[in-house]
């Protein structure tokens, strides 16, 4: 069948003639709106609307600035901007900056001041410096925010009493008992309405509850406190809106230059600062969301950074207030379903024709109302997560520092002592070294806790000086850097214990141990299990931060392992040193293990002696049994002998018990005490060769797994089914509410490998039972009428290789099939993924329908996170 079609030809239509070699003309696109669009742009500017004027009320600008700086974020900011999908307006984090621009410069002077601003955010942009601003410690912006916060809540507050908010907020905190004596019982109740509403309008239970949570809560607690005070006939002040002809625009700006060159660095921080954190938090909004990141592009910072200027620019030139991304309204656009920024531009159009068309209506709002949902808006702004977070990494100083700098010295000055407070705090935790020195049954340990510096030689000196001589000494550092002069003090220590007849043995996160004066590698690495006359300390490029030196040679040692933490799990055959006779005595080939034949590949390491082999006995210490059924202790310089799996079993876990588990302790305290809480079920194959935790970068508390041969899903109702794997899925989406599911296949399947070559008449055996599961894949496969799934760029290389992309398709039809999977999919509560890794490429590939069909794409070319 020829794959040309012919055209069909009318002519009654005009041909458009176009030259040889140019293009054929297209015709012009119809600008067209998604419905989700319009949909998301009325929610947004249905918030956006009391929230602009409120904020402008909370600075002491005219209240039209509020509706510019809002008309022009949407449509300036939402069409130029980096993040599709960040709605830009007047922000509550910049209302106290406003105000005190306000009252020592004047409005003009502050819009004036709003435009050199967003000339500085577009040099910034140009720079492509945005990324840098995320370098900020989270403990500090939270912390501004946080004392942003609080300034509004104690300003607004003598508004929702009745009264006049001044200039500070310790002047503020002394008015407030006489403000309590003189309050005006009308604000009040107006005010207690609005917060009533506010609170109350989210938690509507039940189906009615779900359809008017659809109407944004601002805007009905303004809307029913508005109506309320006009059936009671309060008698309160109002919005006052006046002539558009006798709006104030930006003028040249008046003031000392230092102070007007602060006022401006102060704004285009507070206003950078908040738009890209708020477009990062957009991006991971969108992620969330089912289908998200498919349809909406990743944020572009440096964009974004352009998009605020140019939107402070017109806002300050119009005499609008400064713009930045808000946070509440970003929310409310991605979860309205938004798809494009014709959403944000189009919540500025309807604000555009509310201020010229709605302005009796909103004359009618009552200031106290505003004030209440301002005042709301502050003390959110204190976020209790945001404080066990910071307290949970040991930032809690940064962020009570920067909150009380804002608060009573003001932004700038509050920022600025935060970041000094950080910067002391880090050099603390640098500079900061325990060492502790004590004795158990005759072996003196001397533990070094933090970074090894120059500044802690004098204590180490000290501690080494207590230990005797001759004795036998263990040196556990905790820490992951060791510089120069550390490092000899070390050194010539140990040379000199040693001389003495001592013995020492030096653990760690960064220690290897050596095996003979001569034979001691620089480029061994180890767990740190010597028990001779002396070890050696080596960096370890693999699992942990650099010390300064490459290697620290501390004399001759035993060893029975010098692998790295990680290659027990590449199926490596530990070396240890030989005292027996040769190999060749006992019939064997030098080279060769006893379980090998010939030719078979030994994976050693290169920098391994190549005279020790694996099968050479362990050293014994007098006294000492090497009967196997003896045990002695996980974490002791010592173990009996055992098979090699034994072996490797038993240092694996003394290595995590001395150099890993006091790392993870504490989080897995944290984890015992709080229950786990995971956020996705990774369902994969049992082969060895796939590590969950290693592909996908997570750690204890992050994956519920379930694994089996083949990463199979037995349908419900199965009669060969299996229980346990129905039994796991429901677990993890009823009880642990997990937000994704993840079907992965890898390559080189056993399990795919045996249902291509199974043979109907041979014997059931429970592993052929289990692979019956798989026979739907194989049906698939076998279908011409369903496209096969690809790898992106390239067809599977076999058909093992195609019935393991099949496979997974197939497993995740037979998970959509179960009662909760099919429930929460429904609700949007939950997502899921195919994933295809290829062991030889270390290379996963994540599951993406397209228009040819399913393919396998590159995660690297998938955005799946923010």
């Amino acid at each position: 069948m020829s794959a040309c079609v012919p055209t069909r030809t009318d002519s009654k239509r005009t041909q458009r003639i176009h030259r040889p070699h140019s293009p054929p003309s297209t015709p012009p696109r119809r600008f067209r709106i998604a419905g989700a669009d319009v949909s998301a742009a009325i929610a947004v500017f249905l918030i956006a609307l009391p929230l602009s004027l409120g904020i402008a009320l909370a600075t002491g600008a005219p209240l039209q600035a509020g509706l510019v700086a809002a008309a022009v974020g949407g449509i300036v900011a939402g069409r130029i901007g980096g993040s599709p999908l960040q709605v830009s307006g007047p922000a509550a984090g910049l209302t106290v900056v406003t105000a005190d621009l306000i009252q020592r410069y004047g409005w003009r002077t502050t819009c004036a001041i709003t435009v050199l601003a967003g000339l500085a955010q577009l040099g910034l942009g140009c720079l492509r410096v945005a990324r840098t601003a995320l370098a900020v410690s989270p403990a500090i912006v939270h912390g501004m925010l946080a004392g942003i916060g609080v300034t509004i809540a104690v300003a607004q507050l003598h508004i929702v009493l009745g009264g006049t908010p001044q200039s500070s907020v310790l002047a503020n905190l002394r008015a407030l008992p006489a403000q309590l004596a003189g309050l005006d019982p009308a604000a009040v109740a107006v005010s207690a309405m609005t917060l009533t509403l506010l609170l109350l309008w989210p938690r509507i239970p039940g189906r009615a509850g779900r359809l008017l949570r659809g109407v944004p809560a601002a805007l009905i607690a303004v809307s029913g406190a508005t109506a309320a005070a006009a059936l009671a006939g309060l008698v309160l002040p109002k919005v006052d809106l006046p002539s558009w002809r006798s709006h104030a625009l930006a003028g040249l700006p008046e003031g000392p230059a230092l102070g007007l060159v602060a006022a401006v660095l102060t704004t285009t921080l507070v206003c950078s600062v908040q738009s890209l954190l708020g477009a990062v938090a957009v991006d991971k909004l969108i992620a969330t969301r089912p289908g998200g990141p498919a349809r909406v592009g990743r944020s572009d910072l440096d964009r974004e950074l352009l998009g605020q200027g140019a939107a402070n620019i017109v806002s300050g030139t119009l005499g609008g207030l400064p713009v930045a991304g808000v946070a509440v309204r970003s929310s409310a656009n991605v979860q309205s379903g938004a798809v494009s920024r014709n959403s944000t531009m189009l919540h500025g159009v309807l604000v555009v024709v509310a201020a010229l068309l709605m302005v009796p209506i909103l004359e009618l709002i009552p200031l106290a109302s505003l004030a209440a949902l301002v005042m709301a808006v502050g003390i959110q702004m204190v976020s209790l997560h945001h404080i066990r977070t910071v307290t949970r990494h040991r930032e809690a100083l940064v962020y009570a520092v920067t909150t009380l700098g804002v608060v009573f010295l003001g932004v700038l000055e509050g920022v600025t002592l935060g970041i000094a407070v950080a910067v002391a705090v880090a050099l603390h935790r640098l500079t900061r070294t325990r060492i502790t020195h004590d004795e158990q049954e005759g072996v003196h340990h001397v533990h070094v806790r933090g970074q090894l510096t120059f500044l802690a030689v004098p204590r180490l000196s000290r501690a080494l000086h207590h230990v005797p001589q001759g004795s036998h000494v263990v040196v556990e550092l905790d820490g992951s850097f060791m510089d120069h002069a550390a490092y000899e003090a070390l050194q010539d220590w140990q040379k000199t214990h040693t001389a003495q007849g001592g013995t020492v043995e030096l653990t760690g996160r960064r220690v290897a141990t050596g095996t003979d004066p001569g034979a001691a590698d620089p480029g061994a690495t180890g767990t740190g299990t010597g028990t001779g006359t002396g070890t050696h300390a080596d960096t370890d490029t693999t699992s942990a931060p650099h010390t300064a030196h490459p290697t620290l040679h501390l004399g001759s040692a035993r060893a029975e392992c010098q692998c790295r933490p990680w290659t027990p799990w590449r199926n490596h055959r530990c070396e240890v040193p030989r005292l027996a006779p040769p190999a060749a005595a006992s019939g064997q080939h030098p080279g060769r293990h006893p379980d090998r034949q010939p030719g078979q590949h030994q994976n050693r390491h290169p920098d391994r002696h190549p005279d020790r082999h694996d099968d050479a006995p362990r050293p014994t210490e007098a006294g000492q049994t090497t009967d196997p059924s003896v045990l002695t202790p996980l974490g002791g310089t010592s173990a009996p002998a055992a098979p090699l799996g034994g072996r490797q079993l038993v240092h694996g876990i003394t290595a995590f018990q001395r150099n890993t588990a006091p790392l993870v302790r504490g989080e897995l305290a944290r984890l015992a005490k709080e229950g786990q809480r995971p956020t996705q079920l990774f369902l994969t194959c049992a082969d060895s060769r796939l590590v969950t935790s290693m592909i996908t970068s997570s750690g204890p508390g992050d994956l519920f797994v379930v694994r089996n041969v083949g990463n199979l899903v037995p349908p419900p109702g199965e009669e060969s089914g299996d229980d346990s794997v129905a039994a796991a899925i429901e677990y993890a989406v009823d009880v642990l509410h997990v937000r994704s599911i993840t079907v992965c296949g890898h390559s080189g399947c056993g399990a795919m490998q045996a249902l291509l070559q199974s043979d109907p008449g041979q014997t059931q055996t429970p592993l052929r039972r289990w692979l019956r599961l798989g026979v739907p894949s194989l049906e698939r496969m076998a279908d011409d009428r369903r496209p096969w799934p690809r790898l992106a760029g390239r067809a599977a290389a076999d058909a093992v290789e195609q019935l393991c992309l099949t496979n997974v398709v197939q497993q995740l039809e037979h998970l959509r099939a179960h009662e909760s999977v099919a429930r929460a999919l429904r609700s949007g509560e939950l997502e899921l993924h195919g994933l295809y890794f290829h062991v030889g490429e270390a290379q996963a590939y994540l599951l993406q329908a397209q228009d040819e069909g399913v393919v396998f794409d590159h995660v690297g070319a998938v955005d799946l996170t923010a």
